[in-house]
């Protein structure tokens, strides 16, 4: 098995093979461009992106600065993301994320761990897990996702939070470690904050 296999294997490696930084450098070349481009730049923002990213659909908002191991290189977006700033992808092996998807600022997704041994982290061995997250799910400031987490469909992650563990469809999860509160209700179909009504008209 190649070093380039081992990244999405979830087997340990070593993160130090030479091959493995030369490929790297290349994309955090990429990531800097997308980086330093001016606001007015949008157009060459989603250019870069889909040069970036392993696959981005249409109508998807990544706010600068955007930090990822491999810039992008293994992350899989849907369509009308929104990403807000200062988001950082671990993304050593694979990141899908559905449609509709919100991301507050200050999140991290990251797919990368290390061993418990010291001895072995000490050589920099490391192991990578994919996360999945859904479709119109909205992930709330400052929350942390840690490998092979998958969250689903329409779920609601509170800001802070640290998700550690799988976490369904249709609820609003909260805390460290990360737990389910509540499910989406009728009454979310009423009252859009506490005591807020919806008034769309």
């Amino acid at each position: 098995m190649s070093v380039f296999e081992k990244l999405h294997s979830g087997e340990l490696y070593s993160c130090n093979d030479e091959a493995l930084g030369i490929e790297q450098r290349k994309c955090l070349d990429k990531l800097y461009d997308f980086n330093h481009t001016r606001p007015t730049e949008i157009a060459k923002r989603t250019k870069l992106l889909k040069e970036m990213f392993f696959e981005i659909g249409e109508g998807c908002y990544v706010e600068p600065p955007l930090q990822a191991n491999w810039g992008g290189k293994h992350v899989h977006f849907g369509k009308n993301i929104y990403v807000n700033f200062n988001l950082t992808l671990v993304d050593d092996t694979h990141i899908f994320v559905g449609d509709y998807t919100k991301i507050g600022p200050n999140v991290t997704i990251a797919t990368a761990g290390h061993p418990i041994l010291p001895e072995l982290r000490q050589q920099v061995y490391q192991f990578n897990l994919p996360i999945k997250i859904g479709r119109n799910v909205w992930i709330g400031a400052g929350a942390i996702i840690l490998p092979g987490v998958t969250i689903g469909d329409n779920t609601v992650i509170g800001a802070g939070s640290v998700v550690t563990k799988d976490i369904p469809d249709n609820v609003v999860a909260v805390g460290n470690p990360c737990r389910v509160l509540r499910s989406i209700t009728e009454k979310d179909k009423e009252f859009f904050y506490r005591d807020k009504k919806i008034n769309l008209s």
